[in-house]
């Protein structure tokens, strides 16, 4: 909970916290960690330090840290360091300590990660979830549009709000997979993209928790058209860097598609079907596609060893079968019923709509297994 001249409130959410919500949590040791941003230039805190070290003599598992103001994202990060290095956190929530969230809602948090989710999300934007009605109506507007250009922009519609503060992560493979200190705009709010869009990225189960977000009581809202600006960008960026990988993927599958037309059509010249033709072809664009897909598209996760190239390559091949039969029947029925003469424009209606959706499931789930997914977990760990 990072605070900044918070003593109105602290107070107050402290006693909250600890004599009302943390006791209805069973089975779970509750830590509330005060990262309390001291003035910049060096003034006198409002106090907000002060109170918080006096209930830390009543309650073990309240804590603080202290250090010079640099913005909000540099506070999540200490404290979130803190948590994991010192507090040995299994999991971390974000939280404001102005009761924009109510802490009523720390409860279900808990339950949805104590329930198996990786990565929970308090939403404002499905049932159950709402914005204050004292918000003017071009704020709800601002809100609501800026979120849902967020979704668009890093494609993540099933997720409905991507901007919010209120979040729970699981730590072990998914916070400490992140490298905090390099999270973009840490000065500003649009931090919280980046956090949330790496997050989600880790997680093999994301859920949306309601959650009634509450007007300040204390204050105004800082947040302004510059950070507005300033997160619109980080989405931006991120939606372009989520697709790069696609994009690379695409640019191997051009060539490997060059590489099939051509053995397609002298395979078929050397007097094969066209169908046995197409899938010969299609091999010889499978071993350019493995060598270019691992060593540019999937370079982050390369595959390096010799022992284990093999056996990815095998794994590879096996995978890119029903890529290959897709290919091969598509052609043969396609020229069987418009004549020989379409079989280019057989093989690209088989890869264009069939065969490039097929193998970028297969290699983000089973070769360089850049996708979780619960269900075929076992499978993945089976593949090494």
């Amino acid at each position: 909970m990072p605070t900044y001249k918070e003593k109105d409130n602290i107070e107050r959410m402290i006693t909250e916290l600890f004599e009302k919500e943390f006791p209805k949590i069973r089975n779970v040791s509750m830590h509330l960690l005060v990262v309390n941003d001291l003035p910049s230039d060096g003034g006198p805190d409002d106090g907000t330090g002060d109170i918080v070290k006096k209930y830390a003599k009543k309650f073990d598992n309240l804590h603080i840290i202290e250090d010079k103001k640099q913005g909000l994202g540099w506070a999540y990060v200490r404290g979130m360091k803190y948590a994991m290095e010192r507090l040995h956190a299994d999991a971390v929530m974000e939280m404001d300590a102005d009761f924009q969230h109510p802490p009523r809602f720390v409860a279900p948090m808990v339950a949805a990660y104590l329930d198996g989710a990786d990565y929970a999300i308090g939403s404002r934007y499905i049932k159950g979830g709402s914005v204050p009605k004292e918000w003017a109506m071009h704020r709800k507007a601002v809100s609501f549009f800026g979120n849902l250009f967020i979704r668009i922009a890093l494609v993540k519609p099933k997720i409905h709000d991507l901007t919010t503060g209120f979040r729970l992560t699981r730590v072990k493979g998914v916070l400490d997979k992140i490298k905090l200190n390099e999270l973009m705009e840490l000065s500003r709010f649009a931090y919280k993209v980046d956090l949330l869009y790496q997050s989600i990225k880790n997680s093999k189960k994301v859920v949306e928790v309601p959650l009634e977000f509450a007007p300040r009581t204390e204050e105004v809202s800082k947040f302004s058209m510059q950070e507005m600006v300033s997160t619109f960008k980080v989405a931006i960026i991120l939606g372009i860097k989520d697709k790069q990988r696609f994009i690379k993927y695409g640019a191997v599958g051009l060539i490997g598609y060059a590489i099939n037309a051509v053995g397609l059509e002298v395979f078929y010249r050397l007097g094969f079907s066209t169908g046995v033709a197409a899938a010969i072809g299609a091999e010889f664009a499978i071993v350019s596609n493995f060598i270019l897909n691992n060593f540019w598209t999937f370079k982050e996760e390369k595959i390096t060893s010799l022992a284990k190239v093999v056996s990815k390559f095998v794994q590879f091949n096996l995978s890119s079968v029903g890529a290959v039969v897709i290919q091969a029947i598509v052609v043969a029925v396609g020229t069987g019923i418009f004549g020989v003469g379409t079989r280019q424009i057989m093989l690209i209606i088989a890869v264009g709509f069939f065969v490039i959706p097929y193998n970028y499931a297969m290699y983000n789930l089973f070769i360089w297994k850049t996708w979780k997914v619960p269900a075929l977990e076992k499978i993945q760990k089976l593949l090494g």
